[in-house]
């Protein structure tokens, strides 16, 4: 009978204690935290703390900062009984908790992973800015692993994706009848549950992604320096075509910060017969202040309220299709001179420049790249006041004086 593997996490839940950065005896953060997941022993000899970085209630089965799995001596006698060859218990101490408590460190890295079987497995590329990770999983999503390759190990990390660790199921059922607590289970042998037609739709979509992705980088690059990643974290879920939203960053030549969005012009994920352009532009706000934390940045806060009231209202991207447009969003932890009397700040969208191209192609077709022009409050009610045209001739009247489609936090008004 095949042996059955499972991978092991932490049971996350509301109530219970989180475990923070490992310390040494001095308190100092270890240099090296990510040494308990490697699949290999650890080099650090010394005493171990870790502090509760949430108070909470105590569990046998935890993971500490970087996943690092910490256990109670009821799980540690567990595996030095049934895989003494395959771990390294670390005592450590827990803050306000008695324990006893160990590092469960598995001591081999096994490459296991069956890619053809696993759901979903996505790679690092050379226009990711990590040259050393190129090639490696980037993200692995309903994983099997190929238990002849597995050998009599226990326990162990897959060499290929060592965020996992995986115990065998004589392991499971012994902390299973033990009532150990905070730990789930998940197989990764058996047959794939991979349906093969949603799988090659998968693949379709991530294509399709990739070619966009490469024509948009190519883009970017030719408009300045492109910094390595997103400037926010990516963001999965919302109205952007692809189901996730992005912002890159570019240094230009002039020395100003140029931050757009990176995903509003992706391929419509329920599209997979055809390239698409997603909502057919990306949006750039440029400025040449200095934004030292530039993801907490005002700019950055109001490029991305922007994007996504567009993303979620076809009727202000319709508007915006017919030329400049002119909108307000939210204006909390926002520079106060920018912000109304109802605490809103404005932006005018559209507004031709010719330090930037009016529109780039992509595999699905052409995309405009559409500026974002921060307003003051008096030429936001100046606009307004004015009616159609009102918007025109406040364009107008930035390219005269000089400053054009970039936004500063503060500036004298036009108007």
């Amino acid at each position: 009978m095949a042996v059955r593997y499972f991978d092991l996490a932490e049971d996350v839940a509301e109530g219970f204690w989180c475990l923070g950065h490992p310390l040494d005896s001095e308190g100092r953060e270890l240099d090296d935290p990510w040494q308990f997941t490697r699949g290999a022993l650890a080099h650090f000899t010394g005493q171990v703390r870790f502090p509760l970085s949430l108070e909470g209630k105590a569990r046998d089965f935890s993971h500490a900062a970087f996943g690092t799995p910490v256990v109670h001596a009821r799980v540690a006698s567990l595996f030095k009984e049934l895989a003494p060859e395959g771990v390294e218990l670390i005592p450590v101490e827990v803050d306000s908790h008695s324990g006893p408590y160990f590092i469960l460190n598995a001591t081999r890295a096994i490459a296991c992973v069956d890619v053809e079987a696993s759901e979903e497995v996505n790679y690092w590329k050379e226009e990711d800015g990590f040259p050393e990770k190129v090639g490696t999983f980037f993200s692995l999503y309903g994983m099997r692993i190929d238990p002849s390759k597995v050998g009599d190990a226990k326990v162990f990390r897959p060499s290929e994706w060592d965020v996992a660790l995986i115990v065998s199921e004589d392991i499971k059922e012994a902390m299973e009848r033990a009532g150990i607590t905070g730990a789930k289970f998940k197989e990764v042998t058996g047959p794939s549950t991979v349906d093969p037609v949603m799988r090659a739709e998968t693949k379709k979509r991530r294509e399709l992604w990739d070619q966009a992705q490469a024509a948009r980088e190519s883009f970017w690059r030719g408009l300045g320096t492109l910094e390595a990643g997103s400037v926010i974290s990516m963001v999965l879920g919302g109205d952007w075509p692809a189901g996730s939203q992005a912002w890159r960053v570019i240094r230009r030549p002039s020395g100003n910060t140029l931050v757009v969005t990176d995903g509003l012009s992706a391929p419509f994920a329920d599209i997979l017969d055809r390239p698409t352009a997603g909502f057919g532009f990306e949006l750039a706000m440029e400025t040449p202040e200095a934004l030292p934390d530039l993801e907490k940045s005002w700019l950055v806060q109001l490029l991305e309220r922007v994007g996504n009231e567009l993303a979620g209202h076809e009727k202000l991207r319709g508007a915006l299709e017919r030329g400049t447009l002119s909108m307000e969003v939210a204006g909390t932890h926002l520079p106060e001179t920018l912000l109304t009397q109802e605490g809103r700040a404005a932006v005018l969208l559209g507004m031709a420049t010719d330090s930037l191209p009016a529109r780039f192609p992509v595999p699905g077709g052409d995309v405009r790249l559409v500026t974002v022009k921060a307003l003051l409050p008096s030429e936001l009610k100046w606009m307004l006041q004015q009616g159609r045209g009102g918007a025109a001739e406040l364009a107008r009247r930035f390219t005269e004086a000089g400053d054009g489609h970039v936004s500063r936090s503060w500036r004298q008004p036009v108007v």
